[in-house]
């Protein structure tokens, strides 16, 4: 029922950021705040056995969900930001996007070592953004718990590039 009203309610965008691509806008869910309550609520439910210690949200559309999910799962929420935009002492990790590269950061006190921390992003395409986010999290001596996701792109493999990090990978839309 969910993986139907999102996919009803997200758009397609032709040629973006680039030629070929079809992105997959969720901006018209947050038109919605309940079918936004439901998904919060649906991705709590699918995670609430795998003792989450900290959500970690990937900029910048991980933190539409990120912090309400942390919210509701009673666990701190941290931001992964590309580089420059966290004003305290970092870590970093370069990684390849689909089209082009990129560098984020986290803050070096963000997390404790062997914490449980739940990746947490709007979308899974290749995975790019999100192992380096996994090897930000392990820098800093904790343990990635799982992936929480509003859409998969299965196509595109990223599960696969993930499962080394961690088999918990959980999205509410799959194409």
């Amino acid at each position: 029922m969910i993986e139907s009203k999102i996919k009803s309610t997200v758009r397609d965008v032709n040629d973006f950021p680039k030629a070929g691509i079809v992105f997959k806008d969720i901006t018209p869910i947050l038109k919605d705040p309940q079918l936004c309550m439901e998904i919060t609520k649906a991705l709590a439910e699918q995670l609430k056995d795998l003792g989450i210690d900290v959500v970690a949200g990937i900029e910048s559309r991980g933190f539409l969900f990120g912090p309400v999910l942390a919210q509701l799962l009673n666990v701190p929420f941290v931001p992964i930001r590309k580089a420059g935009k966290l004003p305290y002492k970092t870590v970093q990790q370069s990684y390849e996007l689909e089209y082009g590269t990129a560098t984020i950061e986290l803050h070096e006190d963000a997390l404790v070592t062997g914490q449980k921390v739940l990746i947490h992003d709007d979308l899974l395409a290749t995975g790019g953004t999100v192992v380096a986010a996994s090897k930000l999290v392990m820098q800093l001596g904790a343990e990635v718990a799982g992936y929480s996701f509003i859409i998969a792109l299965d196509f595109l493999n990223g599960r696969v590039r993930l499962a080394p990090y961690s088999k918990e990978i959980f999205s509410l839309a799959s194409y």
